[in-house]
């Protein structure tokens, strides 16, 4: 099939119509115009470059944790960072030097074990590195924020660029800084602790989330940003009286009201009804407006 792709170096990783669902935790939705999986930053410019040069709207798929697919799928290009090359894990010392794509978990586990703190509260939160930074505007109670020194990215132009903390303006977040680029990788600074002391935080953590989420097994999303730090979105959605409801095969979650959980049978749009219900709700009884956490493609 021809398409803009096709007589590039970049044609044997762009695949068209490609289905989406296996690659998000919710395993819901249509599929991309276009997925490709860069192999190097090279390809990863390419790629933007053509899609550019054509009109052709582009996004990145990290993890896909908190993507929910729509029915009729994504125009245009899907980049799915799952390359080694973005993939890099290095650490000296006290810093760290992460790739966009390498998984939250193992950068948790890898840094505890060369007794480094910083990272405990992290534990249990799904997805990849780049992923975390992109989202941290709306989960600023447990962030990367603080710890990070040094972020390298590539531009809407194709541009790598290198930012050092120093460049954010007062008030400005890594993840402003980053809106609309590609993450490639950061340099965090952690603080040197006793291995076992960081891996019983990270137990300590773990139990407390395990408690107040849903079941391991199921698919599941957190939906909504919390409106201020003392006003979680879950209170307000159980204050409502919404635990557990359900519209076809998606469901409240009873241990987080702030989660869906999806049924083998749920179709995207039984969530975004579901979701509508709880905005609905919520801004009836308390005139609060909930904004979404979870991206909707």
């Amino acid at each position: 099939m021809s398409h803009p792709f096709a007589d590039s170096k970049v044609n044997d990783i762009v695949t068209c119509d490609a289905p989406l669902a296996p690659l998000t935790w919710l395993s819901l939705g249509g599929p991309a115009q276009y997925l490709a999986r860069p192999r190097h930053v090279d390809d990863l410019s390419e790629l933007i470059r053509i899609a550019n040069a054509n009109a052709i709207p582009w996004r990145v798929l990290a993890g896909g944790f908190n993507v929910l697919v729509r029915d009729q799928g994504v125009n245009g290009l899907v980049i799915h960072l799952v390359s080694p090359a973005f993939s890099d894990l290095e650490i000296q010392d006290k810093s760290v030097h992460v790739g966009s794509a390498v998984p939250l978990t193992a950068l948790i586990s890898q840094t505890a074990r060369a007794g480094l703190s910083g990272l405990e509260q992290l534990t249990g939160v799904p997805g990849t590195v780049g992923g975390a930074v992109k989202s941290s505007a709306a989960t600023r109670v447990v962030t990367l924020e603080p710890l990070i020194r040094r972020l390298t990215l590539m531009d809407a132009d194709t541009d790598v660029v290198t930012m050092e903390r120093q460049d954010l303006a007062p008030g400005q977040s890594w993840a402003d800084l980053v809106e609309g680029d590609v993450i490639l990788d950061l340099d965090l600074e952690l603080t040197p602790d006793n291995p076992e002391s960081v891996v019983k935080r990270m137990r300590n953590v773990w139990i407390l989330k395990k408690e107040h989420q849903p079941y391991g097994h199921q698919a599941s999303a957190c939906i909504f940003r919390d409106p201020k730090p003392d006003r979680t979105a879950e209170s307000l959605i159980e204050q409502a009286g919404l635990k557990g409801s359900r519209i076809g095969g998606a469901e409240v979650s009873v241990r987080n009201a702030n989660y869906i959980v999806v049924e083998p049978n749920c179709q995207p749009g039984d969530v975004l009804r579901l979701i509508d219900l709880i905005r609905g709700e919520v801004e009836r009884q308390f005139r609060v407006e909930l904004a979404l956490r979870l991206e909707v493609w």
